[in-house]
């Protein structure tokens, strides 16, 4: 007579919900609280995010665990970053409980991920999350910046939200998110989601978005924040061209033709069109660079955007929240 099979210790549908009630926890769309109830699609976000065993990858929103246990299957650490009091309080009892053997390769950081500026033990090599829908930009962006050690990222945000990171010049939709994440890192969508997978089910789909970090940084003499300074800039008023877009970054429409020109790039294009390496060509004649030219320096504005200002207005948060 053989053996009956171990129990999964994925999470499933009913022990989502058994969870869920005995903690007390309602999903909430303030913090785009859906919770994935289905194990194959967790494995199949870790086998697309080609988690290694020598992997230590960082989690976001982990919620009630279900991406997290399907992650310790196979990295050889997991740091989860959880904002919420009561989710964070119960996971790190869940992973003992489901998975007692891989519980020390598990640590569990209770704070908001925008604010997390070090993680502990071994840096992090992978960025494997569920993000909520609301937060999802600026959180992505402020992991590959503050950890540069991360080579591989596989987020799963809202479908529409991926078509704007993997976006490329001259598409629709190609904006603030999609120049700012391809500074750090090639991306590409790499699947879709349906919305049966959560609890509660979104009124949205879902779409999988990979980044694999450039091994040579966009070579520019600029500095981050003055490059995403023009491509806030150009972004903010998409419909005008980048003479007209760029005259308040550069003090004037001439000081913004002079630093397009000498950047090789026409006064007349508009932003949709640049790639990341011409915005940064055009950030190195700048109001600030020593080269600048003149009508610019003359004229130069107040200090840099910040890397996540404007993205209200290429990226508005949704009504319909993300998942966990």
């Amino acid at each position: 007579m053989s053996n009956p099979s171990p129990p999964d210790p994925l999470l499933g549908p009913a022990d989502v919900r058994e969870l869920a009630g005995a903690l007390g926890v309602r999903p909430t769309k303030q913090r785009g609280q859906n919770f994935v109830i289905d194990a194959n699609t967790v494995r199949r976000i870790v086998r697309t995010a080609e988690v290694r065993p020598t992997d230590v990858v960082v989690e976001v929103g982990p919620g009630l665990g279900s991406l997290t246990l399907a992650l310790l299957e196979t990295a050889d650490r997991v740091t989860a970053v959880e904002i919420d009091d009561v989710l964070a309080g119960a996971l790190p009892a869940t992973v003992a409980a489901r998975m007692p053997d891989r519980a020390d390769r598990f640590t569990l950081v209770h704070r908001d991920a925008l604010h997390v500026t070090g993680l502990p033990g071994p840096a992090p090599t992978a960025l494997v999350a569920n993000l909520p829908y609301n937060v999802a930009v600026p959180v992505l962006l402020h992991m590959l910046d503050t950890f540069p050690s991360i080579e591989r990222t596989l987020v799963m945000v809202q479908a529409e939200v991926a078509d704007r990171l993997a976006a490329g010049p001259g598409s629709k939709v190609y904006g603030v998110p999609s120049v700012k994440a391809n500074w750090y890192a090639e991306v590409k969508r790499a699947g879709s989601i349906g919305r049966n997978v959560f609890w509660p089910a979104p009124n949205v789909d879902s779409g999988l978005v990979s980044l694999t970090r450039r091994t040579e940084p966009v070579r520019t003499t600029a500095a981050k924040a003055e490059v995403f300074a023009v491509v806030d800039a150009a972004f903010a008023q998409r419909r005008k061209t980048l003479r007209a877009a760029l005259a308040g970054w550069a003090g004037s429409p001439a000081g913004a033709e002079a630093a397009l020109v000498a950047a090789g790039v026409s006064p007349q294009a508009r932003g949709e069109s640049l790639t990341v390496e011409e915005f940064a060509r055009i950030a190195e004649h700048g109001p600030r660079a020593p080269h600048a030219p003149r009508a610019a320096r003359e004229h130069a504005p107040h200090a840099p955007r910040t890397p996540h200002d404007h993205l209200a207005q290429d990226h508005a948060p949704h009504k319909e929240p993300g998942s966990q």
